[in-house]
């Protein structure tokens, strides 16, 4: 990952960034290059805090994704269908805790996210949260993909919403052994009050950052799996390579 250069953002801690609350929420992600992502940055820094974990604010995650073995979970997303789920550990590698969680979407586009903590977690209280939050026998899944990228959080100073920025996404693929680089990318995901005003909204229209839908499962899946249907997520796959071959030509 380039260097990339933040601005002196006032800093928020974890316990605060827990009070927001946002219970009409919109969710959208976008989508961009680390250069533009510099310039919105330098221009959020004046609305937005930076959450701070022990003095850092960009934090290593890594996640290991979940599926059946023909991929049920994945095609449901593909064709679009409702509800669908995502199995998967979540590492915060800074504090090297470990969550598993299930989110799932619902009919009415709605995202709901289970978790617990799983340092600890046995073979049967791991079986028995997946059986009930996702409706799936444990010992029908198996690992297939892991990612790895950086996270900076930033939160409005009315507490109204929440953008968390994704940088140096890696992917390596459990059951091809096939490795992906989406550094240069960056995943921006907006979370925010459907009620309140959103200061980087004119900030993002500015700088012609579109909207556009970006599941790190399903991406990694598509790049890194060639036995896997992926013809829908082409058109977005062409557009992400493109935006990364205009950073090399730099």
């Amino acid at each position: 990952m380039r260097e990339l250069v933040i601005p002196d953002f006032a800093t928020v801690s974890l316990s605060d960034m827990k009070k927001v609350k946002l219970m009409n929420r919109i969710d959208t992600k976008f989508v961009t290059t680390e250069p533009v992502l510099t310039e919105l940055l330098r221009l959020a820094a004046g609305e937005y805090m930076a959450q701070e974990i022990d003095g850092k604010i960009i934090l290593p995650y890594f996640t290991r994704y979940f599926d059946t073995a023909d991929c049920e979970m994945y095609h449901r997303h593909l064709h679009g269908k409702m509800p669908r789920k995502k199995i998967r550990i979540r590492e915060y590698v800074a504090s090297e805790t470990k969550f598993l969680e299930v989110k799932r979407k619902s009919n009415k586009g709605r995202t709901d996210k289970k978790r617990i903590p799983a340092d600890n977690l046995s073979d049967e209280e791991c079986a028995a949260f997946i059986l009930a939050k996702a409706d799936y026998a444990a010992d029908s899944l198996l690992p297939q993909i892991e990612n790895r990228f950086n996270r900076l959080t930033l939160v409005n100073r009315d507490m109204t919403e929440r953008l968390t920025i994704d940088m140096g996404l890696r992917f390596h693929n459990t059951v091809t052994g096939i490795d992906c680089d989406l550094s240069g990318l960056v995943i921006i995901e907006l979370k925010r009050d459907g009620k309140a005003a959103s200061p980087v909204s004119d900030i993002l229209l500015r700088l012609r950052i579109q909207p556009s839908g970006f599941s790190k499962y399903c991406m990694g899946m598509a790049l890194t799996n060639p036995n896997v249907k992926s013809n829908l997520f082409k058109p977005r796959l062409r557009r992400f390579r493109k935006m990364l071959s205009g950073l090399s030509g730099n």
